[in-house]
């Protein structure tokens, strides 16, 4: 990769969003951050309450996102966030271009950390369902690449580091990395 990119880790509650991109970022040696601190109060506690967000809901949410992005574009970043449709992505494309999300595909499984299997997170695994019906894979065009949750964290995030490999070149040295 010949400069730092900017991923978003996207997926439903249960594909490890949160546990990839904490392996990812340490990977590629760019900081992290969790998706959900970017959520207004509003949507936390309809969360809680195991109500899902509306498209309405997640606008403020997105743009947050983008302009965090757009501040770390050139120097690199991994974020998570669930991403789930086409025009979310799109959202946040607009306002950091050069972004690429890592969709976790397959069956959603409980990962330390992940939401709902962590003390206190306010993301209910009911709301799965909700998650579930809106989702829109990556398109034609999109930026980005998807990559199956079987096996370990560990692995996954290597399979990640591969295909952002395949997709933007080399990936960089880390100390927790190397390519040889």
């Amino acid at each position: 990769m010949s400069s730092p990119l900017v991923v978003v880790v996207m997926g439903v509650t249960g594909t490890g969003n949160t546990a990839i991109g904490v392996l990812l970022a340490a990977r590629l040696g760019v900081p992290y951050a969790e998706g959900d601190d970017f959520h207004p109060q509003a949507n936390i506690a309809k969360m809680s309450s195991g109500v899902p967000l509306t498209d309405e809901d997640r606008w403020s949410w997105l743009d947050a996102i983008g302009a965090w992005a757009r501040g770390r574009a050139g120097l690199g970043a991994v974020i998570s966030g669930s991403a789930l449709r086409r025009a979310y992505r799109d959202g946040v494309r607009a306002a950091a271009p050069g972004i690429v999300f890592v969709h976790l595909t397959g069956r959603p499984r409980p990962y330390r950390g992940a939401a709902g299997s962590s003390a206190g997170h306010f993301m209910r695994t009911t709301l799965l369902d909700s998650q579930l019906a809106v989702l829109e894979p990556l398109g034609p065009g999109e930026a980005g690449v998807a990559v199956d949750v079987s096996g370990s964290p560990e692995e996954i995030t290597t399979r990640v580091v591969y295909a952002l490999h395949d997709r933007n070149g080399p990936p960089p040295r880390s100390r927790s990395y190397s390519s040889q």
